[in-house]
């Protein structure tokens, strides 16, 4: 097909691309959004699962076409995939408004599930339920970059969270003791939850271990044992950090 004839309607759909300028001149493809940035990230991902057709545009919303001759004189190949890889790695990855509020969309939950898992009430030691930290959220207007790392914001969110909501990060050291006819089953549960700092197994068959666990974990953790041992567990907390 020549260089600047169209290959679809430019009205049809809005599309993720990935674009490179080189030598002068544009150069697009259009991309699965997930697998683009896995392999932009260095991940072994198949070319053909990250490009959406083997077409190399100047313009890719209008349907033009790059020229072969320009592809062989600045990327010294005409071949679609090679052409790709190197777009997609070199250039830029342009994504459509609902690709991005899906990816805050999803970083919000994530972030919102470590607030939940890790942090907890001050005033009770329990931690907030997801609605509330929800909630919270959305009263001190927080906005999620969809693409700085999840780390790199939990400090500026949870200050604007503490004005409305008191959190408190903390973790509990526990002491457990599971009797012999539960033990060998609970290790894996208790492994789940929890990081086990010593294990021992007693001359009676049971099996005592100190593990650490975000408090906001604790009640989850312990309702997990008493229903898997029927009661039959003794538990203590031994300090909070």
């Amino acid at each position: 097909m020549a260089q600047g004839q169209q290959t679809y309607d430019r009205e049809r759909f809005s599309i993720n691309l990935a674009k490179l300028k080189k030598g002068g001149e544009n150069f697009e493809v259009v991309i699965n959004s997930d697998n683009a940035i896995a392999f932009k990230q260095g991940k072994d991902i198949a070319i053909e699962d990250v490009i959406t057709n083997e077409k190399i545009f100047s313009d890719a919303k209008n349907g033009l076409l790059a020229s072969e001759k320009l592809m062989q004189q600045l990327f010294n190949t005409i071949d679609v995939k090679e052409v790709a890889k190197i777009i997609i790695k070199e250039g830029e990855i342009q994504l459509t408004a609902e690709y991005k509020q899906k990816l805050r969309d999803e970083k919000k939950k994530r972030i919102v599930n470590f607030i939940h898992t890790n942090g907890v009430d001050p005033r009770t030691s329990l931690p907030h339920p997801i609605t509330r930290i929800e909630n919270a959220f959305e009263e001190a207007k927080i906005h999620i970059d969809e693409f700085k790392p999840q780390e790199k914001q939990i400090d500026e969110i949870l200050k604007k969270l503490r004005v409305i909501l008191p959190i408190k990060f903390e973790i509990d050291e526990i002491e457990i003791k599971i009797p012999a006819t539960h033990a060998a089953k609970m290790y894996s549960v208790v492994k789940s939850f929890a990081k086990i700092l010593k294990d021992e197994w007693l001359n009676d068959g049971s099996w005592k271990c100190i593990v650490e666990m975000p408090a906001g974990l604790k009640q989850d953790f312990f309702d997990k044992l008493n229903s898997m041992t029927h009661g039959e567990i003794e538990t203590k907390i031994l300090k909070t950090k």
